[in-house]
């Protein structure tokens, strides 16, 4: 009997390289087109209302898209369907730049956002195939990466906008964006489509098809573990330098660290991340992360200075950053539903606690004041924390 020991993969594969890239690219364009709304709202002749209309197109183009790439890639496997989506989305930005009217533009905005919600459910499953492959977490790095893009998208687009204007910048962005791409192309993750193999490897009939209202609480649950923990960067991304500046009387230039610690701090995380989950387990770093998180925005909701709310905020960004790639993780391996329509379920209703939740903290802070909303979402926390058993499932290793 041979007792030759099975090589471990790189920890830099060809298919980990290919799905980081497509992390990269997507947050690329993201973050490429937070510096162009002013110019938006402005070709367009838009005040606060339509352009807030305007943007909500892009969220609904998230949200209708997620459940269909969900089903192709049941249907499918997620190789074909992440790179058909990434080479659609390379021209995006070139297309809301040169949008004639508001009708056009909005068009725009909602093919942009199905093309990226519906590449990040793809990703997302095809991290998650990396995942079981390569007997290791690659998701927390993955998005890391989709940080590193949009905080590259976002200097680089107003830099490149200052010196050669919305249409120059709009051409490069798409010609980096199908840089990254192309080099993805060709090395990502073969999968095979993911109805077609029962958990003991048989067929799975039509009868016994599985299927999201069939599929039993978990991947519901999940869902909503997703909702709460991407619930409060909505929050912060949007009120956090309001809360500093007219609660705690920070400068504009102070109050603007509010997101960029808890953003930087976050993107640190990701990327040690999968050491830390594949050191401790999935559920011990969950639970740490999500005492983290409260604890941060604990801090940030009493603190008296601008700089202590800074802090809190960092240390919030601290623990959430890996709670989201965990339970993608998790949602990609419950048993008993397809990776693709699991993830797109978890996607759709943590991306809605991103877009639609911050109305509603708005809403209830001009009553409350900001200090309250931020003191009151750590006690929303405590359901994860309750649940987080659950995150076991990350943790599941190939064959």
């Amino acid at each position: 009997m041979s007792t030759t020991p099975i090589a471990a993969p790189p920890l830099l594969s060809p298919q980990r390289l290919a799905v980081s890239l497509m992390f990269l690219a997507n947050g690329f364009v993201v973050g490429n087109w937070a510096p162009k709304i002013p110019e938006f709202a402005a070709r367009l002749n838009l005040d606060e209302s339509d352009l807030g209309l305007m943007i909500m197109c892009f969220g609904i183009g998230s949200l209708c898209a997620m459940p269909a790439v969900g089903a192709m890639i049941a249907g499918r496997g997620s190789h074909a369907v992440t790179r058909i989506i990434a080479a659609l989305t390379i021209p995006c930005l070139i297309f809301v730049t040169i949008a004639p009217s508001i009708w056009t533009a909005a068009l725009a905005l909602f093919v942009i956002g199905a093309l990226i919600g519906g590449m990040d459910v793809a990703m997302n499953a095809n991290a998650v195939e990396v995942e079981k492959r390569q007997g290791r977490a690659i998701m927390s790095s993955c998005h890391g990466c989709w940080s590193l893009g949009g905080v590259a998208g976002a200097g680089l687009g107003g830099l490149l906008i200052a010196l050669y204007g919305v249409h120059v910048h709009a051409v490069i962005a798409s010609v980096l964006t199908g840089i990254a791409v192309a080099i993805a192309w060709p090395r990502v993750l073969v999968d095979p489509p993911h109805i077609l193999a029962s958990e003991a490897g048989q067929p799975v009939t039509s009868a016994s098809r599985p299927s999201l209202l069939g599929a039993g609480a978990a991947v519901w649950l999940t869902g909503i573990i997703c909702l709460i923990m991407m619930t409060p960067e909505g929050a912060i991304l949007d009120w956090g330098a309001l809360y500093l500046r007219q609660e705690l009387g920070a400068d504009p230039a102070l109050s603007g660290l509010a997101f960029g610690a808890f953003s930087a701090a976050m993107a640190l995380m990701r990327f040690l991340g999968d050491l830390v989950r594949d050191r401790f387990g999935a559920v011990r770093t969950f639970r740490v992360s999500c005492v983290l998180a409260m604890a941060g925005l604990g801090i940030a909701g009493l603190a008296s200075t601008p700089e202590l709310a800074i802090a809190g905020f960092a240390i919030a960004g601290l623990g959430f950053a890996n709670t989201v790639p965990i339970a993608f993780s998790a949602a990609g391996n419950l048993p008993g539903l397809p990776q693709g329509l699991a993830i797109s379920v978890v996607t759709f209703m943590g991306y809605s606690g991103i877009l639609f939740a911050p109305s509603v903290i708005g809403f209830i802070a001009e009553h409350t004041g900001f200090a309250a909303v931020y003191l009151a979402l750590p006690v929303f926390v405590i359901m994860p924390l309750a649940f987080s058993k659950m995150m076991r499932h990350a943790d599941r290793q190939p064959g």
